[in-house]
C-alpha cells in the first residue's frame, strides 16, 4: 500500500513539474508574495492626511496643531477655513481625521478650564482611523502633561469624537461591502481562465479557433458567463448585507452594477491572459491564485493603501480590486456622487481595455 501511495505521489509531482510553466507558477507567486506582503500587510498607520480646522488661532491651538502634523501617521496636513471645507475633505476621503479647535480653545487652556476639541474620523476606514486617533490622543496627553494639566481629567475627556458613515464602528460595514469585490474577483477569474484551459485540455480549443467565430467573439463568449455569475453572486451578498446584517445601502444600484461591468471586464481580460499562457486547468488555477493573493493584500482591504511605499502604490494602480473596493464601499456606506465615482471607474476602463486587447491579440496570433 505504501508503494502505491508513493507511486501516486511521484506521478502527481511529475505532472506538476514536467513543464517549465508549471515550475514557474510554483516559484514566482511565492517570491512575489514574499516581496510584497511585508510592505502591504501591515497594521501600522502612516502616510495619511490630517485636516485641521482651527477656529481659535491662539498660541496653544497653533502649537498643538504643529505637534499633530508631526505624528508618524500623517505626512500631509490640510488647513481648513470653514465647515464646508471640513465636510468636503471627509466626503471625498481626502483626510483620515479632521481636528477642530473651537474659538475659545486657547483661552480655556490658559485658564485651566475644560475645553472641547472635536476629532472627526472617516468611519469607512474605521480600523486605520482608530489607530491614527490613538496617536492624536497620545500627543494631546503629552502636551497636557508638559503644561502640568494632565491631572485635570475633565480637559482630556472633552475630546469629542465623531465617526462619519459608521457611527457605531461596526466592522461588518467594512467586511460585507468588500466581500462583493473579493468574491466577484474569484468567480470571474476562475470562470474565464479555467474555461479556456479546459478547452485546451480537451483538445477543443483549436477547433474553436478555426470556427466561424472571430477572436473578439470568442472573448465575448468567455466573458459573458463570468459577468452573469459575478453579478448573481454580488446580488446575493448585497441582499444579505441589507437584510441579514442590517447595513443600509445608501447609494445607487444602477451606478453599482454599471461600475461592476467595467470591473468584471477588467478581470475577464486578466483571466483570459492567464489562460492564454497556461496549458492545463491546474496551471490556470495556480495562475489565478498567484494574482488573487497579492491583489487582495494590495487592495486596501486588510490595510490602507496609504501605508505602502510610493513605488508600490504606483504599481497597485493597475490592481482593479483596489479601485472597485472604493466604489463598493462608497456606494454602500455613503451615497457618493458620480463625479467622485468616476475617479475609480476610469482606471477600471483603462485596465479592461489593455487586458482584453492583449487577450484578443494573443488569440489572433494563435490563429495565425
Amino acid at each position: 500500500m505504501f508503494y502505491r501511495v508513493l507511486s501516486l505521489v511521484r506521478k502527481e509531482m511529475q505532472t506538476l513539474l514536467q513543464d517549465r510553466q508549471g515550475r514557474v507558477l510554483l516559484i514566482v507567486p511565492v517570491l512575489l508574495q514574499l516581496a510584497l506582503f511585508p510592505f502591504a500587510a501591515t497594521l501600522e498607520v502612516k502616510n495619511n492626511t490630517l485636516a485641521i480646522l482651527n477656529e481659535d488661532a491662539g498660541p496653544e491651538s497653533v502649537e498643538l496643531a504643529h505637534r499633530f502634523s508631526r505624528a508618524k501617521a500623517f505626512t500631509t496636513v490640510l488647513y481648513l477655513h470653514n465647515e464646508q471645507d471640513l465636510t468636503s475633505v471627509i466626503d471625498n476621503q481626502r483626510a483620515l481625521i479632521v481636528l477642530r479647535f473651537p474659538i475659545d480653545f486657547s483661552r480655556g487652556l490658559a485658564g485651566n478650564r475644560p475645553v472641547k476639541m472635536q476629532a472627526i474620523l472617516d468611519g469607512r476606514r474605521s480600523n486605520s482611523g482608530q489607530i491614527a486617533f490613538g496617536y492624536v490622543q497620545q500627543i494631546l496627553q503629552q502636551y497636557l502633561d508638559e503644561r502640568e494639566l494632565g491631572f485635570n481629567r475633565n480637559i482630556v475627556s472633552q475630546l469629542v469624537v465623531r465617526h462619519w458613515f459608521n457611527p457605531n464602528l461596526d466592522f461588518v460595514r467594512h467586511i460585507v461591502p468588500s466581500l462583493v469585490a473579493i468574491i466577484t474577483t474569484l468567480s470571474t477569474l476562475v470562470v474565464t481562465s479555467l474555461s479556456v484551459a479546459r478547452e485546451k485540455e480537451q483538445g477543443t480549443f483549436d477547433q474553436l479557433l478555426v470556427s466561424p467565430l472571430t477572436p473578439g467573439l470568442i472573448i465575448v463568449g468567455k466573458t459573458v458567463p463570468a459577468l452573469l455569475v459575478a453579478m448573481f453572486q454580488a446580488s446575493i451578498i448585497l441582499t444579505a448585507g441589507v437584510v441579514v446584517y442590517r447595513i443600509p445601502f445608501q447609494g445607487s444600484l444602477a451606478l453599482l452594477y454599471g461600475s461592476m461591468v467595467f470591473y468584471i471586464l477588467a478581470l475577464a481580460g486578466i483571466g483570459l491572459l492567464i489562460s492564454s499562457i497556461c496549458s492545463t486547468q491546474q496551471q490556470a488555477f495556480l495562475g489565478v491564485f498567484s494574482f488573487v493573493m497579492p491583489a487582495v493584500m494590495l487592495s486596501g482591504f486588510p490595510s490602507p493603501v496609504e501605508n505602502m511605499p510610493a513605488w508600490l502604490q504606483w504599481i497597485d494602480w493597475f490592481n482593479p480590486l483596489r479601485h472597485f473596493i472604493v466604489i463598493v464601499k462608497g456606494l454602500f456606506i455613503k451615497d457618493v456622487s458620480y463625479q467622485v465615482l468616476f475617479q475609480s471607474v476610469w482606471p477600471l476602463l483603462v485596465i479592461a481595455t489593455f487586458t482584453l486587447s492583449a487577450a484578443n491579440w494573443i488569440f489572433r496570433k494563435r490563429i495565425g
